[in-house]
């Protein structure tokens, strides 16, 4: 819970006026069976009306004082606890964003979902009761205690009684429960990963006829975390009837111990009604404290796991003196023997990329071809720098992209991922996602370049058509078009095509290339293709195989001298187009 706390000391302030409103409905607490002590003592044993009036009047201020404060207090402890969840549900989202491939790996989708709502909620829930608990309470049960002796020494062996079987009971409660709230979230990632993995595949499922299977997988990590839920709530079912029998108990107890007394004439009648109700009230404040010490534990867990979030180190790290490029920015991109092994991999044997060097030059295209799993798409997340080289230097003009700053290194490269991805809005929101700014003859240029005006056209609202979640109402190649045209209405000097033509006919496929051609003539390109027809027209070829360069040059030079390529375009190409 320390993490938490760090995030509390902006509303110390509020706090502190949240103790001094606790204690002054403390007070108000234990001043009304005083007050009640003497209107029977005072007023009803003696017949004086104007004692039972006067008193009386002044036990309603006192509660209409102690409503008007703890509602205001309930208001301040609301909105410190709202407060301190906005600030960590941002800071675990800020970082989340921060996050290299590395670490989304080790933090499941679904798991940074559950940590960041129902994770940080708990804590919320925990810390708008505990701020009152643990502040109220103690106050409420020293005064009480303090008073109820004076009021009757010989009966607090009553109060300690009950106070001890309710600690105990409490204890039990914890013992039992507490290895179930640890796993009690732990189960709700499961559940939230199953769910999210069937709706996101739902397509796939239907198409074998699987429903039944994961109908199954799905019940079975609802069941475990209903059980566990179930066993919880159980276990504390029976705090509510523990709690009215022993305060019933006690409440006998004492009027009988106390009219045992009054009938000896060792105590007063108004005496022993405040003891009843101080007993009540010390009886209440230990039972606040130990539902807390129960509640604690699984915020604990949950506090934990919003912990391990925020104090994650990257594994890339930018320095915090870099450097930048120069004014005339030229976009060289040069592999200089590097090798690369995810993390948690220790041979060298494990390289996924090995002694990999060649350059891009401006106003060329370089293309990177090579057989499933050669490597081709971790060139390009090294260059973006979502994972470290663990060999060798990625530069650009001259410089090591480890001496850049995460935005002078992405500003200057406009990128297509191989698995496109759309954001909910319109066509135009997608368009701008990388260039706020971008003027209309620019959106115009990318969307003419992409071969996307056509489809845009033919929808009634054109731009500003809508895109649903993920962009599930277009077709492969349409999104495809439309991620392309983000990419150049970034404008960006260096342009990474990750597999990008794929879902595109062979005809819209070499219209966009010779248009690609024709208007960026500045930019270096750099693309990565698994069709010898998208690539066979590029300045340099980089064959991998096995995460090493097999060969490189254009395709003709490549066709002679490298049999991996050869291999690949015969499987590809007829036999006239080989010979070309």
């Amino acid at each position: 819970m320390s993490k938490v706390f760090e995030y509390m000391k902006p509303y110390t302030g509020l706090v502190l006026l949240t103790v001094l409103l606790l204690a002054a409905e403390t007070a108000c607490a234990l001043l009304l069976p005083s007050y009640m002590a003497d209107i029977v003592n005072d007023g009803v044993l003696t017949g004086h009306i104007h004692v039972i009036w006067h008193n009386g009047v002044i036990m309603l201020v006192i509660t209409i004082i102690s409503i008007i404060v703890a509602s205001v207090a309930g208001f301040l402890i609301s909105k410190t606890a709202t407060g301190v969840a906005n600030d960590l549900r941002l800071a675990v989202f800020q970082k989340v964003l921060r996050f290299s491939d590395a670490e989304m790996n080790h933090f499941n989708t679904s798991s940074l979902i559950t940590r960041t709502t129902n994770d940080i909620t708990q804590v919320q829930n925990t810390l708008m009761m505990a701020i009152r608990q643990f502040i109220y309470a103690p106050m409420l049960g020293v005064g009480a205690i303090i008073l109820a002796m004076e009021r009757s020494v010989s009966m607090t062996w009553i109060i300690a009684l009950a106070t001890l079987v309710m600690v105990g009971t409490c204890f039990i409660l914890f013992i039992v429960a507490m290895p179930k709230f640890k796993m009690w979230q732990g189960l709700i990632d499961r559940l939230n990963s199953v769910t999210r993995e069937n709706l996101s595949g739902i397509l796939v499922v239907r198409a074998f006829s699987t429903q039944n299977f994961e109908k199954k997988r799905f019940g079975e990590a609802n069941k475990d975390l209903a059980d566990t839920q179930l066993f919880v709530n159980r276990a504390f079912s029976t705090l509510s009837p523990m709690i009215y029998l022993v305060m019933n108990l006690t409440t006998v107890g004492i009027v009988w111990v106390g009219a045992r007394q009054a009938s000896a004439f060792r105590a007063d009648v108004g005496d022993i009604f405040a003891f009843l109700q101080y007993g009540l009230l010390i009886i209440f404040a230990f039972l606040m404290l130990a539902i807390m010490f129960i509640m604690v534990p699984r915020a604990v867990v949950s506090a934990n796991r919003i912990k391990e979030v925020l104090e994650t180190e990257g594994s890339i790290q930018f320095r915090e003196e870099t450097v930048s490029f120069a004014e005339d920015f030229k976009g060289v991109v040069e592999f200089r023997d590097v090798s690369f092994r995810y993390p948690d991999t220790i041979d060298a044997e494990d390289n996924v990329l090995e002694g990999i060097s060649f350059t891009a030059k401006p106003g060329e295209t370089t293309a990177i071809i090579g057989s499933t799993g050669a490597g081709k798409s971790t060139i390009f997340k090294l260059l973006l720098r979502f994972f470290d080289v663990t060999g060798g230097a990625i530069l650009i003009d001259g410089i090591d992209i480890r001496d850049l700053s995460k935005d002078e290194l992405h500003d200057k490269i406009g990128y297509v991922p191989q698995k496109v991805f759309l954001f909910s809005g319109s066509i135009k929101t997608n368009l701008l996602y990388a260039n706020q700014g971008a003027t209309e003859s620019i959106i115009e240029d990318a969307i003419d370049i992409a071969q996307a005006r056509a489809f845009i056209e033919e929808r009634e609202e054109g731009y500003e058509s809508n895109v649903a979640q993920k962009g599930v109402n277009f077709s492969g190649g349409q999104k495809q078009r439309i991620s392309i045209a983000r990419a150049l209405v970034k404008k960006a000097q260096i342009y990474l095509f990750d597999d990008s033509f794929s879902a595109l006919d062979l005809k819209t496929d070499a219209l966009l290339r010779n248009a690609l051609k024709e208007k960026m003539t500045d930019s270096t390109m750099l693309v990565v293709a698994q069709r010898i027809s998208t690539i066979m027209d590029a300045d340099q070829i980089v064959v991998l195989e096995h995460g090493k360069i097999a060969g490189c040059g254009t395709h003709t030079e490549l066709l002679k001298t490298c049999e991996v390529y050869r291999q690949i375009a015969a499987s590809q190409l007829s036999e006239e187009e080989l010979n070309l």
